[in-house]
């Protein structure tokens, strides 16, 4: 299969120009020594005209080489490119996305007869390669930042081999052989014809044939003297980073550099936490940048606080610079990078007018199928439309602090579907109404009662997100999902109860003998208060907190209680209240506590106590208001034996208004079950 290369992109590209779904050839590659963090590739690229070797493969594509399908002769189509010029004036094209079109074995070898490119235009020859060879003898000192860039090694290697274990571009060291044998061909010629610095400003400012190592000794031009750090283009402009500095992609940022800039969303900001162990105590905060080529997370710790906390604002573009990189624990961030940023009193934050291509959001969206897949611990990007959420409760952690949550229920279009947990404030603001679209970044996954997430210090919940995945989604919930046959990962359970909870019918509870096992079980339906007996549903009770004991009329004013064996001048009115329930198919006695028969009755305990002892028959209308009303109840069956004789105790442990609209849809998925 023959195939055609895009000719001019390599000049496009050099010169900074976006090129999309370009078809190049790949000559040669070379794996670059990190460190730390992940390899890095270097790619010399051709178009079939011009060949450059001063291509970088972006991290997330390191699978490519490392499987051997980007190899010498390959054929790719590349998608995405970001060109970047580093302080020394080397340009570096960073490939983001690429496919593999053809094989090497298919391609058979190099397409056409490609030579160097150069930004002045002219094609390199025999006698520039000479000069250049003769004027590196004395290099330059390389500059801090040797990756992830092209290795500096490149511009000294007419004086010896490359170094680490990565394949060269080149064939014999210069040194072996006299300048005037060097081939000109882009494979056999001197590594140094094919370096970046070739093109940059030379740091003694003129031209390399007028500087021979005979009038010019190692001794009097130090490196350290004529660096090119020191002749930096961004020092030459204004200092405003968007006028002059040359923005770094967060993908290419490592700890060895020295000078850059970024250009970024932020897409979470967390909240000013204290914090204090062994070395003292001070406060911090977190935030999450993304920009095409990826994201990162950056803390700031007590006097950056002051400084940046009021300036960052979630979802704004910034650049920043000037931060300190180090390898990212992934125990404590959910960002997919292995660096993390730390500020210090030389950062530079500036805002952004200009937030044009760069992405909202940085989400990996696994669909929620998948999850029965996935380790637990996982850290997991899910979006889904939310069925259903459960009201606001509070819990005592392991550290006596009380906490708010909310559990949503998510769907996507694989039809199942898995409860989410919110925390703290997400929990206390979010809104249910209208069956939102809803994605969580950074949820852990967990195994607990199935399969279920829950969003973590540092994840981000986002309601209705501007983005394609969000409008697919809520385009097929509108149209068939509404009715969907889902399935759930989760095992519902009740609130406070702790136990398991599906739905049935009335008849159920004796059909399929429920409640007879060693374990309670628990269930939910929809039916209607046929009778509730208003005699003897109210009692007196102990008035202290954390005692409902029945007290007793010591008939001298005093109310005494056997459990705290004490005697009190008042007592509390508690509700016990037995009702009867029907549904389509039958009818069950149940037991309502105090909690649950206040909502039953929409009245409270005190208040009723209050209507039996002044008004009896606003008493009574209370009751008869409550019958033939209908409600969710979420119940709890166990066989009880009491004096001999076994009988089935239903207790209500909560009592909900009927969402119709679920309720028709589950009525619909029924009927879609029977009619199969």
């Amino acid at each position: 299969m023959s195939v055609k290369l895009s000719q001019g992109t390599v000049e496009a590209l050099c010169r900074g120009s976006e090129v999309r779904d370009c078809v190049l050839q790949l000559l040669n590659i070379r794996q670059i020594p990190s460190a730390a963090g992940p390899p890095r590739y270097r790619l010399m690229m051709s178009d079939g005209q011009h060949s450059w070797s001063s291509f970088l493969l972006a991290t997330q594509l390191n699978h490519l080489p490392e499987d051997d399908f980007l190899v010498p002769n390959c054929v790719c189509k590349v998608k995405k490119t970001v060109t970047n010029t580093l302080s020394d004036g080397r340009t570096v094209v960073i490939v983001m996305d690429m496919e593999i079109l053809q094989s090497a074995d298919e391609t058979g070898g190099k397409i056409g007869n490609p030579t160097p490119y150069n930004k002045d235009g002219k094609m390199s020859t025999q006698q520039d390669t000479e000069t250049e060879v003769s004027s590196s003898s004395v290099p330059p000192s390389p500059p801090s930042a040797a990756a992830p860039g092209p290795s500096y090694s490149n511009n000294s290697r007419a004086l010896s081999p490359p170094r680490g274990s990565g394949r060269g571009f080149m064939g014999k060291s210069p040194m072996k052989a006299p300048p005037s044998k060097f081939s000109p061909s882009p494979m056999k010629a001197s590594p140094s014809k094919f370096s970046p610095s070739k093109f940059s400003p030379s740091p003694m400012k003129g031209s390399p044939s007028k500087f021979s190592p005979s009038k010019f000794s190692p001794s009097k031009f130090s490196p350290s003297k004529f660096s090119p750090s020191k002749f930096s283009p961004s020092k030459a402009g204004s200092s405003s980073p968007g006028s002059s500095t040359n923005v770094l992609p967060i993908a290419q940022l490592n700890p060895y550099q020295s000078k850059w800039t970024i250009r970024a969303r932020v897409t979470n900001k967390s909240s000013i936490r204290n914090w204090s162990n062994s070395k003292g105590e001070g406060k911090l905060f977190s935030f999450e940048i993304v920009d095409e080529s990826g994201e990162i997370r950056i803390t700031a710790f007590n006097k950056e606080v002051d400084k940046f906390y009021s300036l960052v604002e979630q979802g704004k573009v910034y650049y920043i610079t000037k931060g300190t990189l180090k390898a990212a624990n992934k125990q404590y961030t959910t960002v997919k990078n292995d660096y993390e940023m730390t500020l210090h009193a030389h950062s530079s934050i500036v805002p952004c007018d200009d937030g044009q291509g760069i992405p909202a959001v940085h989400c990996d969206f696994v669909p929620i199928a998948e999850l029965e897949n996935r380790d637990k611990d996982a850290i997991i990007d899910v979006i889904g439309v939310c069925k259903s959420a459960d009201d606001v409760s509070r819990i005592t952690t392991k550290t006596s602090r009380e906490v708010s949550k909310r559990a949503l229920n998510l769907i996507d279009t694989t039809g199942k579907e898995v409860a989410v947990t919110l925390w703290g404030e997400e929990a206390e603001k979010f809104d249910g109404s209208g069956q939102p679209v809803v994605a969580v970044k950074g949820a852990r996954l967990s195994d607990f009662g199935g399969r279920s997430l829950s969003a973590l210090f540092s994840s981000t919940v986002m309601v209705n997100p501007d983005i394609p995945e969000a409008f697919r989604l809520r385009a097929w919930f509108d149209r068939e999902g509404y009715a969907a046959d889902s399935q759930s990962l989760t095992e519902t359970r009740s609130v406070g109860s702790g136990a398991r909870m599906n739905w049935k019918a009335l008849s159920d509870i004796k059909d399929e003998q429920m409640g007879h096992g060693e374990k309670a079980e628990y269930f939910s339906c929809v039916a209607t208060v046929v009778y509730t007996r208003k005699e003897n549903c109210l009692y007196p009770a102990c008035p202290s907190a954390d005692c409902n004991k029945k007290v007793i009329d010591q008939n001298n004013g005093l109310y005494r209680c056997e459990k705290c064996n004490r005697e009190y001048p008042n007592f509390k009115y508690r509700l016990l209240l037995s009702a009867n329930l029907a549904d389509f198919g039958d009818n069950q006695w149940v037991t309502c506590f105090q909690e649950t028969a206040e909502v039953l009755l929409g009245q409270s305990a005190e208040t009723l106590g209050e209507l039996r002892e002044t008004d009896e028959a606003a008493f009574d209308q209370v009751f008869q208001k409550a019958n033939f009303t209908t409600h969710i109840f979420k119940n709890r069956v166990k066989l009880e034996t009491y004096n001999d004789e076994s009988r089935v105790k239903v207790t209500v442990m909560e009592v909900q208004p009927v969402d119709h609209r679920d309720y028709s849809r589950r009525l619909l998925s029924n009927i879609r079950k029977l009619a199969r």
